[in-house]
């Protein structure tokens, strides 16, 4: 004779194919979170990749590394642009600001002034500008765009300078308006801002990054 099931059991047979489908799709979830996260690791800019497969053969042969950790590479990119019109307004540095990480893709510093000096009418602690470093991805991302897309942009471009190293294989160069980027919409621009732009390198002489970058294609004058 079967035995007859008291109500509390069938309750619990009857939730047990549905506890096993939560089961499944709480299962095919995380795959799907996983195989997401895995392809987005996955992705790699162009410029990365010229690196890896183009640049770092080229400067061995030119200099004769025996060591792949040898071969320099570009370390972080610094965005620092001054607002010198924030004596007068302290909103045109969150304006700065603004456009800084638009052009970034990453949320800028606002810079203060350390001390204050009553000739420009500087306040010590007085927001004066905003910066941002970036690295990795977002580097590559914004070096590919400087070289493609902004300094083609320069009115009147005849090249940067290529003597504008510090001596430790570090590089700046100067922009006079930002809305040479893509990013930044001319018609919504408030004001017209310049930049000063810091590729660090981990070169140890000026002539190691000044290969590295016109590897990168870096538009240095003849």
């Amino acid at each position: 004779m079967a035995e007859e099931k008291t109500p509390k059991a069938a309750k619990a047979t009857a939730k047990a194919p549905k506890a096993a489908a939560d089961g499944v799709e709480a299962k095919a979830e995380k795959k799907a979170t996983k195989t997401a996260k895995s392809s987005e690791g996955a992705y790699k800019p162009r410029m990365k990749t010229h690196y890896e497969d183009i640049v770092r053969e080229q400067l061995t042969k030119q200099f004769g590394y025996k060591n792949a950790f040898e071969v320099p590479t570009i370390d972080k990119i610094v965005l620092n642009m001054g607002v010198g019109e924030a004596v007068n307004d302290t909103k045109k540095v969150t304006s700065a600001a603004n456009d800084l990480g638009l052009i970034a893709g990453q949320k800028p510093v606002v810079t203060r002034a350390r001390k204050a000096i009553s000739t420009f009418k500087v306040r010590e602690n007085m927001p004066i500008g905003a910066k941002v470093t970036l690295r990795k991805t977002r580097m590559y991302e914004f070096l590919d765009r400087l070289i493609t897309i902004a300094l083609p942009r320069v009115r009147d471009f005849r090249g940067l300078n290529p003597k504008s190293f510090d001596g430790r294989g570090n590089y700046a160069l100067g922009i006079k308006e930002h809305l040479v980027f893509p990013e930044i919409d001319y018609d919504k621009a408030e004001s017209i801002l310049g930049m000063d732009i810091i590729v660090c390198t981990t070169a140890k002489t000026d002539d190691e990054a000044r290969a590295l970058l016109k590897a990168f294609n870096f538009p240095f004058r003849q």
